[in-house]
């Protein structure tokens, strides 16, 4: 017989709320293009599978990861659009603009979700907790014409799972004195931080729910799972371990750049032209943020999924591309297998270091270096003027000769352009398909 006493014998000594975007890409499409609205909608058109369904869509049993002909297949009429990221992140840092009207404490969880510490603001606002979310999902809704899911408790692993709860359009306030009322209604793979593997480890063990889970002891959790599921453990109890952090992640811990095509393609020398693109962008990148590189990995994508990949360490750090596309070259040459489809090609660049200061080992050839440093400030300038890749590597001849297909058409936003804009630079506002 379960215990049915509260675990915590208060409402809010905290307050934690996520919000979470219902179908956040394809709920973008449908702010812009009101006319989409009630229809069956998905985004990937880009990619061959579905990146994002409409809970129209998703009525029908079209889900994520399909590919767009099963899709087509369940449904005839269904509007399948390319990804568009330019405007997904427009909606992004607005939708956390309006979060943080409320409280400085929001973190960016990713582009459609993120956490808030409203602790304290009841005062300052005059309403009570579950009333502050209310209006934050409420001001969302108006001013972006788009819906979100938010989830209050006392912690994130509460809150991210109530968001989830009840979409779309949903809100779930957990008090305290309720969790243990509502944890045995999460099935354990709803928990946060639960993989298949652990969920069916727990199950062995004749755990089902969230609530099994924390009636066991912490020193059961922790033997079982570690300190990951013993922060899981309190997390679930109310115990708010993992604060709010307003403050973006660290930055350049390491750069990556990836590309999916179009169309699978078998063409080495093609592949190899999309790996050195990645290049070019990730450098590009690294001297913007004035940093270096002492070590690359490149990593091929089959078309069925699996991949291949292999990195090296420099002698020396580096911000030019051409210095390491000798390197790039050789890496390929060891990971690519002919005969294969491949479907996408990524760089990584780790192991950075400052480049405000230069320092030269006894045997570096100093010139060569310098030429180097030069020949990629010119490259960056005249980029800069006349728009990103204007000046490239040779091998983006084979990225050019690529004839167009159903895959290749651009977002809605980018063949709409406003008067002054270019292919490369655009206003950062979003653009609404309204007929008048």
């Amino acid at each position: 017989m379960q215990q049915e006493q509260p675990i915590v014998n208060a409402s809010f000594p905290q307050a934690i709320l996520h919000i979470d975007g219902d179908a956040f890409f394809t709920s973008v499409e449908q702010s812009m293009h009101p006319h989409l609205k009630g229809r069956p909608v998905v985004s990937g058109k880009e990619r061959g599978i579905i990146a994002c369904a409409s809970y129209e869509a998703k009525a029908l049993g079209i889900k994520r990861g399909v590919g767009l002909w099963e899709a087509r297949k369940i449904c005839p009429d269904l509007v399948v659009l390319p990804s568009d990221y330019e405007s997904y992140s427009i909606y992004s840092k607005r939708m956390f603009e309006i979060m943080r009207r409320y409280t400085p404490a929001v973190e960016e969880y990713s582009i459609d979700e993120g956490f808030a510490d409203i602790t304290g603001l009841r005062r300052l606002h005059h309403m009570s907790y579950p009333d502050i979310a209310k209006k934050i999902q409420e001001t969302i809704c108006k001013e972006l014409d788009l819906t979100v899911s938010v989830g209050l408790s006392l912690s994130k692993g509460l809150c991210k799972i109530a968001s989830d709860y009840r979409k779309p359009h949903g809100f779930t306030a957990v008090r305290g004195r309720h969790i243990h009322l509502f944890l045995q209604r999460i099935p354990l793979e709803e928990v946060w931080g639960f993989g298949r593997n652990t969920v069916a480890l727990l199950q062995k063990h004749g755990l089902h729910t969230a609530y099994d889970f924390v009636l066991r002891p912490s020193t059961w959790a922790q033997k079982m799972l570690g300190k990951p599921g013993l922060e899981i453990w309190h997390e679930l109890r109310g115990v708010n371990l993992l604060p709010v952090t307003p403050n973006p992640k660290p930055a350049n811990v390491c750069i990556g750049k990836g590309k999916t095509f179009t169309t699978p393609s078998a063409d080495k020398e093609f592949v190899y032209a999309k790996l050195v693109r990645n290049v070019e962008s990730a450098f590009i990148k690294l001297r913007r943020h004035k940093q270096r590189t002492k070590e690359i990995h490149v990593s091929l994508r089959f078309k069925d999924y699996n991949q291949l990949g292999l990195g090296a360490r420099l002698n020396r750090a580096t911000d030019s591309t051409q210095e390491v596309l000798p390197m790039v070259r050789e890496l390929f040459e060891k990971v690519f297998r002919p005969g294969h489809e491949y479907r996408t090609t990524q760089i990584w660049l780790t192991r950075l270091e400052s480049a405000e200061s230069t320092q030269f080992d006894l045997f570096d050839d100093r010139l060569k270096i310098e030429r180097f440093d030069r020949l990629a400030k010119t490259i960056d300038e005249i980029n800069a003027r006349f728009g990103k890749h204007k000046v490239c590597a040779g091998t983006a001849l084979q990225i050019r000769d690529t004839p167009a297909t159903a895959r290749t058409e651009l977002p809605w936003r980018k063949q709409n352009l406003l008067p002054g804009e270019t292919d490369r630079q655009r206003l950062y506002l979003p653009r609404l398909n309204l007929k008048i």
